[in-house]
């Protein structure tokens, strides 16, 4: 295993400049604490942009220009998914820290094997779920943290749009990490869950998914998740025993609401029918969140929890047990039942 003593700035190789993969790319360029060593991706037309984008990088079709230069001390893994798993357990093997895209991986096992590695090899292995550093995620996470909503009995989400149609996953597996993982966040562990959905375009691989997560101590998580709808919606709704928030990051500027409303069983007012529950309808909250991209706070975490030595936020347990439930959902689908989650 190879020993770094980190440089002024990490030096980062990079596999993948795909549609997100450049983005990444971008930000890790920016970045002050970072220098790009080198990119790699089969096609020559992403090999140009990333020239473009980090100039100083070299650039090659191949990924063991990243993975056999002993200089690089952490990897990024921007590639489709099939190929995270491979890519990245090469990686850690060489040494090297690792940035993997969501999700981190297809199956339960492969996610373990990651997280094995990283553990016995002392490496960081960090999972990019983007929303976790979403201001206006973080904003909501606080308030349920500090208890302003209560306790979380539930929460749903809609991620749906006209595309990316893709061929090698359903939606469910390319849209809901973001949302699993916020739901993590929030809800803890997941237990079980209850899928269905619909392979409409291409036979085997739904287009449309609506799923039922349960978690410890009762909550539930409903998620829609489409590429094939009319509207791009990217909304999540919180709903505490106190209050509730919703993250809507359409919205240009109000992206978080929260309203004090809700239930009070305890209390019946005069004129009620009996056994009426007393509903409490109070004021609109709408905060003002920072601006801030969340792939650069993320990037910035990444790098941080290299020199720092160490676990990031979404790190590969947490990237573990989105596939967990990823997995789940699948196996619901296709045998149309609820599903228990094992660990």
């Amino acid at each position: 295993m190879s020993s770094f003593a980190f440089t002024e700035s990490i030096r980062v190789g990079q596999i993948g400049v795909g549609r997100w993969g450049r983005n990444v790319l971008r930000n890790l360029a920016a970045s002050e604490s970072a220098e790009v060593v080198a990119v790699a991706d089969p096609l020559d037309p992403a090999l140009a942009q990333a020239s473009r984008i980090a100039p100083t990088a070299r650039t090659a079709r191949s990924a063991t220009v990243v993975l056999e230069d002993e200089s690089i001390e952490a990897v990024v893994v921007a590639t489709e998914t099939p190929l995270h798993v491979e890519l990245a357990a090469a990686a850690l093997e060489a040494g090297k820290h690792v940035f993997v895209e969501k999700p981190l991986a297809q199956t339960t096992s492969q996610a373990e094997r990651l997280v094995r590695l990283a553990q016995e090899r002392d490496r960081r292995l960090m999972v990019g779920h983007l929303l976790r550093y979403h201001p206006a995620f973080q904003h909501v996470e606080q308030l349920v943290k500090d208890g302003v909503l209560g306790e979380i009995q539930y929460l749903y989400s809609v991620r749906a749009n006209l595309g990316v149609v893709r061929s090698q996953e359903n939606a469910f597996d390319s849209l809901a990490p973001h949302d699993l993982a916020i739901a993590r966040s929030l809800l803890g562990d997941a237990v079980a869950v209850t899928a269905t959905g619909r392979a409409i375009l291409q036979t085997g691989i739904e287009d449309v998914v609506f799923a039922t997560v349960e978690y410890h101590g009762g909550a539930i998580a409903h998620l829609h998740a489409s590429w094939l709808d009319p509207h791009k919606v990217r909304r999540t709704t919180v709903v505490g025993d106190v209050q509730m928030a919703v993250i809507d990051d359409q919205e240009p500027s109000e992206k978080v609401r929260v309203y004090d409303r809700g239930v009070d069983p305890s209390e019946a007012r005069f004129g009620d029918v009996a056994g009426a529950l007393a509903v409490r309808s109070g004021d609109i909250a709408v905060p003002q969140i920072p601006a801030a991209e969340p792939l650069r706070v993320e990037v910035e975490e990444f790098l941080s929890a290299i020199r720092e030595h160490r676990a990031p936020l979404t790190d590969g347990v947490d990237g573990l047990e989105v596939v967990r439930v990823l997995e789940a959902a699948r196996q619901s689908l296709a045998e149309r039942r609820r599903v228990e989650i094992e660990r």
